[in-house]
């Protein structure tokens, strides 16, 4: 039985019923079954899929038919997720591939290898994440949340345009797909200081601006790429227990411990995004537990044209993107 909607939305209002594994148990009485082998023939790359929720979506895609492309940083670490995904799945196809997304020269190789090798791609989930202890700056002199989260995600998608391109089709279109965070209500969009060189730095602070950042890059991409046969959505997890949790925010583990998803749990509305035909026929929402969500609480909360225009030319001018 689907969840009333005021029920379902009070869930969200107060964050803990609506996030911790509370709000998954009782909302998933009323979701279908996605059909088995529906990603079959599907090809999907998702970064930061060396553990947590990047490699429970692999998980969830793989069991759905998907060829999935890992992207990591750390090759080792992939290839041992890698085989255990191949041991729950046999025949799984499963692929490991090194980039690292702060870095925009480096998605700029990787982005170049796969248009070389793929025909098409049909889908992109940017998963890969971090919480910077203190404030630390890429090579190319950007601040390393802003990097991962936002400017090395963005020039990703340009890169991939033509295959993304090539892997849509008029019932079935490709498919982007960034994992934000509730964190994200808490901050507004700081296009005033992108780069946090302002004030206290915080990790806490860096991650939920470039995650509010994320929310609004999504809205603009999928404006951009709608001529594309592309969907662009952002979704957040939920409050998730990955390794990612438990090393960066400890005090929080340790007290939500007992109420937090499992990893699967928090992929769940990723790999639902990427498989099933509601979100295929939208573009450009924010997304938890399969069902839309307001991008802010409070009714004049909304960004300005001309913040949403700045994003747009910060993203352009950094990566070299174009236009």
């Amino acid at each position: 039985m689907q969840l009333p909607r005021l029920v379902d939305a009070a869930l969200d209002r107060l964050v803990v019923p609506g996030y911790s594994r509370l709000g998954y148990t009782v909302r998933r009485t009323g979701w279908s079954t996605l059909p088995s082998g529906c990603l079959s023939g599907r090809t999907i790359l998702v970064t930061g899929a060396g553990g947590g929720l990047g490699a429970a979506t692999v998980r969830g895609l793989v069991a759905l038919g998907a060829r999935v492309e890992m992207v990591v940083r750390n090759p080792e670490r992939g290839e041992e997720t890698a085989a255990a995904v191949r041991a729950d799945h046999p025949g799984a196809a499963v692929d490991v591939a090194v980039c690292d997304v702060s870095s925009l020269a480096d998605v700029r190789r990787y982005a170049a290898e796969v248009r070389d090798r793929e025909a098409a791609v049909h889908g992109l989930v940017h998963n890969a994440g971090v919480m910077p202890p203190e404030r630390t700056e890429t090579a190319e002199g950007h601040e390393t949340a802003l990097a991962t989260h936002v400017l090395g995600p963005f020039l990703l998608t340009r890169e991939l345009r033509p295959v993304l391109r090539a892997g849509a089709s008029p019932i079935a279109p490709s498919r982007v797909v960034f994992v934000s965070s509730g964190g994200m209500y808490t901050a507004a969009l700081h296009i005033d200081d992108p780069e946090f060189r302002q004030g206290t730095y915080s990790g806490g602070a860096a991650y939920a601006r470039t995650k509010r950042m994320q929310v609004v890059l999504a809205e603009l991409l999928a404006d951009d790429l709608a001529g594309d046969g592309t969907v662009v959505h952002s979704m957040h997890p939920g409050w998730a227990d990955t390794p990612g949790v438990a090393s960066s925010m400890p005090g929080f583990h340790r007290v939500t411990g007992p109420l937090l998803r499992t990893e699967a749990q928090g992929a769940d509305t990723v790999v639902w995004l990427q498989a099933a035909a509601e979100p295929g026929h939208s573009t450009g929402v924010f997304w938890h537990d399969r069902a839309p969500r307001p991008t802010h609480y409070l009714p004049r909360g909304g960004e300005t044209p001309q913040a949403r225009a700045a994003l747009w030319t910060l993203c352009v001018d950094a990566t070299g993107a174009g236009a």
